[in-house]
């Protein structure tokens, strides 16, 4: 989710994140998302901090509607068994599978398209061979 590949997640990459798992935020609820858990008040979230989201999920410090709750259940990894490199890895698998996902999508498009197409090809070769036998009949 580090479109920028800064090491940070800024506000329109957890914008997408949220809205790709499901729990699409309004810009006020994810600016108090990142702010609950920005430590060092850059308005971004770095890996320490995304990380904090769990500790805090799993010692029942989130709100039950908050943000960061909707995250921490959906993601669906306990950092304290995990570890870190775990937890990275899961995201990581987490971020491939969206992109599977999203690459399939695409090419089930690229099939109906060329359906349609095929479609509209026949409907005229129809129109055409009607065409041509009016001519024919007369």
């Amino acid at each position: 989710y580090d479109a920028g590949k800064d090491g940070f997640i800024d506000l329109m990459e957890l914008k997408l994140m949220m809205e790709k798992l499901g729990a699409p935020q309004t810009h006020l609820g994810l600016k108090n998302m990142i702010k609950e858990v920005d430590e060092d008040l850059d308005n971004k979230l770095s890996f320490r901090e995304f990380l904090l989201i769990f500790r805090k999920a799993a010692a029942g410090e989130l709100q039950e509607d908050s943000g960061l709750h909707a995250l921490a259940r959906l993601s669906e990894i306990d950092v304290s068994t995990e570890g870190v490199k775990g937890a990275k890895n899961f995201f990581e698998a987490k971020v491939q599978a969206i992109h599977d996902a999203s690459r399939f999508e695409e090419e089930i498009k690229a099939e109906q398209e060329e359906k349609k197409k095929q479609a509209e090809e026949l409907k005229q070769r129809k129109a055409a061979f009607k065409e041509l036998q009016s001519t024919f009949k007369q």
